[in-house]
């Protein structure tokens, strides 16, 4: 779905935005989606855990390249600190890259964002913790 560099890059991207915050920040692929893409990526949310974070800080970005879906869902602890229009706007700022065809540069973008909204409510503490891999998570 990603060649080699795409991947490493993107990675990248959540490492560096987790530098800076507690909260947690997950990409899941597919090349389809199977029905409403909200919730499926509540499925995926949940299969990987996120909800589990200690301060309910996750953050999953989730793709349908075939299907050109994608959804971006926070959980408790981040959506109730941020702004009401942020995730609408984050995916709008991704969807001007999908739409150029740079999906790895959109989904960097968004993480990015995510990152500095999660840095804002839920800053680096010395004995955090990374609670889940940073690895792009992979479905059918």
């Amino acid at each position: 779905m990603f060649t080699e560099e795409e991947k490493q890059r993107i990675v990248e991207a959540i490492r560096t935005a987790e530098r800076n915050t507690s909260g947690e920040v997950k990409v899941h692929a597919e090349r389809q989606c199977p029905g409403d893409v909200m919730a499926r990526a509540r499925e995926v949310f949940v299969k990987l855990e996120l909800h589990r974070t200690q301060l309910k800080n996750g953050v999953l970005f989730y793709i349908a390249l075939d299907d050109h879906k994608f959804a971006i869902l926070g959980d408790a602890g981040i959506h109730a600190v941020v702004p009401p229009d942020f995730w609408e706007s984050t995916k709008e700022l991704m969807r001007s890259h999908f739409r150029a065809g740079r999906v790895t540069d959109g989904l960097c973008a968004g993480i990015e964002k995510a990152g500095h909204e999660l840095h804002a409510h839920f800053p680096y503490k010395s004995d955090d913790v990374n609670e889940l891999s940073d690895d792009i998570s992979f479905g059918d």
